[in-house]
């Protein structure tokens, strides 16, 4: 009965210890996370303290339990060993009870006192054996009990070191995580103050890349002479105007170039290219590759239309889908194109598109989705159109496709905003709504028709010029740099063109709207539009070209 209890005892012993360590273990995991303020460090380091000793009592526990099983253990094998010896015995006594059977009946009846002598001798021979065996097993297992105690120090030391490096570790894990959130935020500090200090003007530091002449003098002739009436600009080629960014949002986008144009009997068009749309929709595909193939395609239909080549001007945005246009489809375009002119185009970035796009500055992300949704919602344009002017997309695409400046004439025309205070109050007319009115009787000549007309149209104006006095004074502050509001000077300059920089302070969107009150003293810009390709038509023949 005694032993039964002993085993029932240690069989629910394990679950206990099993419970006790389920709830040390979910301890442990809680006190070894990472805490976010000194104040739950510390509190957390007072509960490891208590874990850590309630754990080296278990220990010491589990220890002494463990020699305790193996005690008893040891005893059950004991009296295994006893029950074999005294079933050898038993078989032993019979087999020689069976063949001295005679013999000891023979002493018995001749010497009984000698016979039980003999017989208690023999059974104390036959139990001493077996005491000794037993006293020499509990000797050994008390011997190994005891040195394990004595071991219980190692194995706090033991215990302690892993304690103290677990900590350790711990503590440098946080430190490290600190320190690379800390780096990291002052990296993107570092790049959001650096901004495009290194970028801007990238073109002229690459040794490669042909230099630029400068054409401003010839140019300020031509523009002279137009506007005394002398106009050279020939009828043997098809002017063809290509739109920049959100072309779609600006009804008079070219328009007065065009009318201009058709007056002297010239062939011009607008090319109908949507840098950030396609097909009047938004699109995740449009990008520069795309516009320069649909610009290709409508170059072919106008030179096979008329038999005559063209005659590119690309403003803005437009720009840099007719460069990539000659610069992809060179092979195809090469006798049906007579020059380009690029009029105040980022063919090498900007800053701005940069700024605002970059990754790994402060407020990226939620900068690019303001952006999103000022360009995506609100324009109904597409966020790659304003990528594809980043310098890193540039950079990419110009080392990818190389334009063949050497074969075709090439105008780079940039300019400087102003920046004045009264620039600030200047409205730009933009487009023109039309306004329901009572019809009116004619009057019989067309200046009277004209006037009557004009009545029902509203101008829409913007703070257009404004907006770009502003960028213009942001980007001079920062990094002192020329602009027109948008471009930088030196971006604007391409490898083996012709630069004209006149003096006259023209913002980004002077080429292309209407201006409410025009200058009769100065040169509008049907007027600089007509010089530019004058002087391109110059440049291809002297280069014999065309």
């Amino acid at each position: 009965m005694g032993d039964v209890y002993i085993e029932k005892g240690i069989s629910e012993m394990p679950l206990t210890a099993y419970n006790d360590t389920v709830m040390n273990t979910s301890l442990v995991i809680e006190s070894l996370e990472f805490f976010s303020s000194m104040d739950d460090i510390f509190d957390r380091l007072l509960v490891l303290a208590s874990y850590i000793g309630h754990r080296f009592i278990q220990f010491v526990e589990d220890l002494a339990l463990r020699e305790f099983d193996r005690y008893l253990e040891n005893l059950v094998n004991i009296s295994a060993r006893q029950h074999l010896e005294s079933l050898r015995h038993g078989i032993c006594k019979s087999f020689s009870e069976d063949s001295s059977s005679s013999s000891q009946s023979y002493i018995s009846d001749r010497n009984p006192e000698f016979y039980e002598k003999a017989s208690g001798r023999r059974d104390e021979l036959l139990v001493y054996p077996r005491s000794e065996i037993v006293q020499t097993d509990s000797s050994h297992a008390a011997v190994s009990f005891i040195s394990k105690g004595l071991m219980l120090p190692l194995y706090g030391l033991q215990f302690a070191w892993r304690l103290a490096m677990s900590c350790w570790r711990s503590s440098f894990l946080y430190f490290t995580s600190a320190h690379q959130r800390v780096c990291s935020i002052a990296t993107r500090v570092q790049r959001t103050l650096r901004g495009s200090s290194d970028d801007i003007g990238w073109l002229q530091r690459i040794p490669s890349m042909p230099s630029v002449d400068d054409g401003t003098e010839r140019f300020l002739e031509l523009l002279a002479g137009i506007r005394k009436g002398k106009h050279e600009l020939p009828d043997s080629f098809v002017y063809l105007l290509i739109p920049g960014l959100f072309s779609n949002h600006g009804p008079l986008y070219f328009v007065g170039t065009k009318r201009f144009f058709s007056k002297m009997g010239l062939a011009c068009h607008i090319a109908k290219i949507h840098s950030e749309v396609m097909n009047g929709y938004r699109s995740t595909t449009v990008s520069v590759e795309h516009n320069a193939w649909e610009l290709k395609q409508y170059i072919e239909e106008l030179y096979w239309g008329s038999g005559k080549r063209v005659m590119l001007l690309g403003h803005s945005k437009g720009g840099v889908d007719a460069a990539a246009a000659l610069s992809i489809y060179w092979n195809d375009l090469k006798d049906k194109v007579a020059g380009l002119a690029l009029v105040q185009c980022p063919y090498g970035g900007t800053p701005l598109a940069s700024d605002i796009l970059r990754e790994g500055q402060i407020a990226d992300k939620e900068t690019r989705r303001i952006m999103e949704f000022l360009i995506c919602k609100l324009i109904k344009g597409d966020i790659r159109a304003l990528e594809d002017l980043t310098y890193d997309k540039r950079k990419e695409f110009i080392m990818k496709y190389k334009l063949p400046a050497e074969k075709i004439p090439l105008i780079s025309f940039h300019s400087e905003a102003s920046i004045a205070p009264g620039v600030l109050a200047t409205m730009t007319h933009i487009a023109h709504a039309e306004v329901p009115w009572l019809p009116l009787a004619k009057f019989g000549n067309e200046e009277s028709d004209n006037i009557v007309q004009a009545s029902h149209q509203l101008p829409v104006v913007i703070p257009l010029s404004a907006a770009m006095a502003v960028c213009a004074l942001h980007l001079k502050l920062r990094y002192g740099e020329k602009s027109d509001g948008l471009v930088t000077c030196r971006d604007a300059e391409v490898p083996g063109s012709v630069v004209v920089k006149p003096d006259r302070k023209l913002d980004h969107a002077w080429m292309v709207y209407s201006s409410r009150k025009k200058n009769a003293s100065k040169a509008d810009a049907s007027e600089m539009c007509e010089a530019l390709l004058t002087l391109l038509v110059e440049l291809g023949k002297g280069k014999g070209l065309n």
